[in-house]
């Protein structure tokens, strides 16, 4: 099956990813991130670890790797409205920490209102471009409490 739109076209600013590096172990990056995320306004309505649970089923010997399911309540009720409703099936807004090696860690989202316009389940309309807007502010705010290295 041919997909619809070219990947490679596709820029980092199209899909609002975002990158960070942190220079501390996994355990304090994700509780670092954790605390970055909830002062920009942000709840996190879930939380788990990949890695983990995939080493204890398979024995896959990854690396640290934590999902945060960051939310914002005001973004998330506007995001439902504007995209009757399609918008829950991206929900929450993953926020990923890995181990890149031990005491370097990387801090990695993408804007799921960027992707779900991008592949049609929201509208490209000046209401989701304003939900846009207001989310990647609260992200850039996120990302700049993490003090992060260059990334």
């Amino acid at each position: 099956m041919a997909l619809p739109i070219d990947p490679a076209a596709i820029a980092p600013e199209d899909i609002g990813e975002e990158r960070a590096v942190l220079e501390m172990n996994h355990e304090d990056a994700i509780e670092h991130v954790r605390e970055a995320f909830t002062d920009a306004g942000f709840g996190v309505a879930t939380e788990f670890s990949p890695s983990e649970m995939l080493n204890e089923k398979i024995d896959a010997d990854r690396d640290p790797y934590y999902v945060l399911g960051a939310c914002n309540p005001t973004m998330a009720d506007r995001a439902l409205d504007a995209t009757n409703k399609k918008m829950g099936g991206l929900f929450p807004c993953n926020v990923v920490v890995w181990e890149e090696e031990p005491g370097r860690q990387v801090v990695y989202h993408v804007s799921i209102m960027r992707v779900a316009r991008l592949v049609g389940m929201a509208p490209d309309d000046d209401t989701m471009a304003d939900i846009i807007a207001d989310t990647g502010e609260l992200v850039e705010k996120a990302f700049a409490n993490l003090d992060a290295v260059e990334a």
